[in-house]
């Protein structure tokens, strides 16, 4: 079983930089495709950014390229996004995931609660 605890969101204006961070615990923790996906008021969750268990492999969504980067420490169990050139259509609830489907772009098993990112103009 892994847990994982979303934070790091907060209120920012547009072209501001925010990082989210995703701890996780358990056994095999570190060991997970992490990443995270949003969900904006009104819209389907969709997905933003993954790293493989090494780093060694990240993947990005076509919105997130070029403005978010995706990195983690093992040893810390934690991962991180550091999101720059924030736009207004950024605000959503991120929540961080884990699992092998990451590298798909697809979900994994395991969520975190979620955390507020709101751009402001």
């Amino acid at each position: 079983q892994v847990q994982l605890v979303d934070s790091g969101g907060g209120l920012v204006q547009a072209g501001g930089t925010l990082r989210l961070s995703c701890a996780a615990s358990g056994r095999t923790g570190s060991y997970y495709t992490m990443g995270w996906l949003r969900q904006a008021p009104g819209k389907e969750r969709e997905f933003v950014a993954a790293i493989n268990w090494n780093g060694g492999h990240s993947y990005y969504a076509d919105f997130a390229k070029g403005r978010f980067t995706i990195s983690r420490d093992n040893a810390k169990s934690t991962a991180y996004l550091q999101m720059d050139s924030l736009k207004l259509e950024d605000t959503a609830v991120y929540y961080c995931n884990a699992g092998p489907e990451l590298a798909t772009m697809n979900p994994g098993r395991y969520w975190g609660q979620g955390t507020q990112v709101t751009v402001s103009s």
